[in-house]
């Protein structure tokens, strides 16, 4: 592992170095080990400076090549500079796959070996990716990607390693300071545990000790926002919820049906994206960057805005600019980076681009822009959340959930040194300090694994599709042959049609017949080829399966799955009666959190395990009740979720009221006079998660009914589901 740690030129000689070193490493007969060192890098700007050092080292004509595309003669420079046996080869994320295929298959590189060597570079032109590369993502990670997320270079290489074991003359390099769990899988060194761990470490822990890198939880401040939400003009408040700066609307028994979690997103989302928020976070950014951030560093100091969309990216960057209009300060401007085009009509905006949002451009990179003293807030959305160097950044404005290795490499923009600065500043709208302490944990010293994936979830996975009739063995057949024989698209089509057609003949009568349970398995069958896919893909890197079977499916059901996407069935959420009573942001205590490292990542879990969610149906304004906090006081989503969880669990367990709720209806249910010693024992059971919370409940009859009341319809319907 090499941590982003070094900034500026001592990183990049760092970075020119490696393959430098490679590319003159012999064996005990003096024999070059590698014919060409192949350097994956997607960073504008680091790349002439990466050419540079390079050439720096070692100055013979020849030595380096640098393959920035593939149009017409950029194609022939590759397989050229690959044939001529050139050292040293610069690549992009985009040409990689390129490269590795003319090493697979021309005849002339049989002979030859080649080191890969991946820095942490992030692919912005996510449209380009190789298909093989979105089949490895998650489905999380794709919907940033839809969104002009960015690509790690890890994820390029550990995608294309799927042909690994095809290449004996490939080794691999992976560089990069937050290394995801399959990353340590694929290029880890066991030890004596058996668990993989990384060949080198640098660990950030060192490089803050060392001065190399800042750390970026020392000045952390979390905002809260505080509001109350109307639904056809009224709204109810209970003195412990507004004693405690947060607000609960109470529930409204008549009204349209709606799919509570649906609801819960539309809402949330449409508080997100008001104009009032964001104009009064606006307005904190503005003036905190003025007083705390703008005069740092001679004048020089810059921040950045990571907001949740592209749309609210462009709605930052309209009422950014109406704010310092409206006050006529001249000290602070933004750019707002995104890609591609945004419509929203509510702010009578059409087919925006960062051009246009962006007029004082004049062309130039928005990099590049960013760098002079004309700009000092940067407002991003996906785009340049990652893979940004620009060490003059001081500030950093959230308001977008973060967790994992995103936000550790988000917040980790900040960590670059610069001439006099000592300090950065994190104001968060979207996370809890602890959460975020709990995602820079893993990478504070050495990154761990917890344990290893099991190879056998790929058969598991397999043996679940195979029971559901949807395809035959003689289909997954026909289409390998003709796959192999590099027929073209029809060929292969008319392989999975009869498997799409039993599918959605399936889908329509369970629809029909409004099948639950039919629907449920369909559902649930859709997923389980894209877990097999990315299991598959990933695992078959580790494990040499000489299983020939799993191959043949994992190339049918690539072609089948565009086929039996889910159709989108759900009805928009009416929000229009929807409005605000009062919205606030609330300032949280300062943190200056300690890591305290030791924390291991977790490996990729059972296969095929998911279950279906069965849509709950609630009134909307019963939606809005759970929203706002139940509890008072500042406690992290994740603690309250954990003790809720339990609760609900403990009461779904208690065989007493498992026999009451199949004999009673609901209203008999909830009259029970076990329910409430049920209830009792299920929060002291939760006293283990949280001592706080679950005292609260105990001591708070007001909150202890509210609690109950919300988890009873949830309760009765899964106990009557048992039977």
């Amino acid at each position: 592992r090499f941590p982003r740690t070094l900034s500026g030129i001592e990183r990049v000689q760092h970075e020119g170095s490696r393959p430098h070193r490679l590319s003159v490493l012999h064996d005990s007969a003096n024999k070059p080990i590698f014919d060409s060192v192949i350097v994956i890098t997607d960073r504008n700007v680091l790349d002439s400076q990466l050419q540079e050092a390079i050439r720096q080292i070692d100055r013979t004509p020849g030595v380096v090549a640098h393959i920035d595309g593939l149009g017409g003669s950029k194609s022939e420079l590759l397989a050229e500079a690959l044939r001529g046996g050139t050292k040293i080869i610069i690549v992009t994320i985009q040409t990689f796959p390129y490269a590795l295929e003319q090493i697979r298959s021309q005849q002339t590189l049989a002979g030859k070996n080649f080191a890969v060597i991946a820095d942490e570079a992030h692919s912005s032109q996510s449209g380009e990716a190789s298909k093989r590369l979105k089949s490895a993502l998650t489905p999380t990670e794709l919907n940033e990607l839809d969104d002009g997320g960015t690509v790690d270079a890890e994820d390029v290489l550990a995608a294309e390693m799927t042909a690994r074991a095809e290449s004996k003359n490939l080794s691999f390099f992976a560089f990069t300071a937050t290394p995801k769990a399959k990353t340590l899988e694929l290029f880890g060194r066991k030890g004596t545990d058996g668990l993989p761990r990384p060949f080198h470490l640098y660990s950030m822990q060192q490089a803050i000790e060392e001065g190399f890198i800042l750390d970026v939880l020392r000045n952390y401040t979390p905002y809260k926002t505080a509001f109350r939400l109307t639904h056809d003009g009224r709204s109810y408040e209970t003195d412990s919820t507004a004693a405690a700066g947060t607000v609960a609307v109470s529930a409204s028994a008549d009204g349209g049906l709606v799919d509570k979690k649906a609801a819960v997103k539309s809402v949330m989302n449409w508080v997100k994206l008001h104009p009032t928020n964001i104009s009064q976070k606006v307005q904190i950014i503005v003036e905190h960057f003025r007083s705390n951030v703008g005069p740092r560093l001679d004048g020089k100091a810059k921040a950045m805005v990571v907001t949740s969309s592209r749309k609210a990216a462009v709605r930052y960057k309209l009422a950014f600019d109406k704010y310092v209009t409206e006050h006529g300060y001249s000290d602070v401007a933004a750019l707002v980076a995104f890609s591609g085009e945004v419509t929203d009509l509510d702010s009578a905006i059409e087919k925006a681009t960062e051009t246009s949002m962006n007029p004082g451009l004049k062309g130039r990179d928005l990099r590049d822009a960013f760098a002079t003293d004309e700009y000092q807030v940067m407002l991003v959305a996906n785009k340049f959340q990652t893979g940004f160097d620009q060490p003059l950044l001081v500030a950093m404005y959230v308001d977008k959930k973060l967790s994992g290795v995103a936000a550790v490499q988000t917040l980790s923009r900040l960590n670059r040194i610069a001439p006099s600065k000592d300090q950065t500043f994190v104001l968060d709208f979207a996370n809890a300090a602890e959460d975020i302490v709990e995602a820079f944990e893993p990478y504070y010293e050495a990154t761990t694994l917890a344990d290893v994936t099991d190879p056998n979830i790929v058969h598991e996975t397999m043996a679940k599709l195979d029971v559901t009739g949807i395809y035959l063995e003689s289909e997954v057949e026909g289409l390998v042959r003709d796959y192999l024989a590099n027929k073209g698209n029809n060929a292969l089509t008319r392989w999975v049609t009869p498997a799409r057609d039993r599918f959605r003949d399936r889908e329509r009568t369970a629809v029909e017949h409004t099948d639950k349970i039919a629907m449920d398995e369909l559902e649930m069958l859709r997923k389980d080829v894209g877990t097999f896919l990315r299991q598959y893909d990933f695992l078959s890197q580790i494990v040499d399966y000489q299983d020939l079977s799993l191959e043949k499916l994992s190339i049918y059901l690539r072609h089948l799955a565009p086929q039996i996407t889910r159709q989108q069935l759900n009805h928009e959420i009416d929000l229009s009666a929807v409005d605000f009573d009062y919205i606030d942001q609330h300032a949280q205590a300062t943190t200056s959190s300690k890591l305290e490292g030791g924390v291991a990542l977790e490996p990729a879990k059972e296969a095929g395990t998911g279950a279906v969610r069965d849509p709950e149906l609630v009134a909307l304004d019963e939606v809005i009740a759970k929203i706002n906090d139940l509890f008072s006081g500042d406690h992290p989503d994740s603690s309250v979720r954990s003790v809720v969880t339990h609760i609900r669990d403990r009461l779904e367990e208690s065989e007493t009221l498992q026999q009451q709720a199949r004999h009673n209806t609901l209203a008999q249910f909830s009259a029970s006079p076990d329910l409430n010693s049920e209830f009792v024992a299920a929060v002291l059971g939760a006293m283990e998660s949280s001592d706080e919370l679950s005292a609260q409940i105990l001591n708070n009859p007001d909150l202890s009914h509210k609690l109950l009341g919300q988890l009873l319809p949830g309760v009765y319907q899964h106990l009557n589901a048992t039977r």
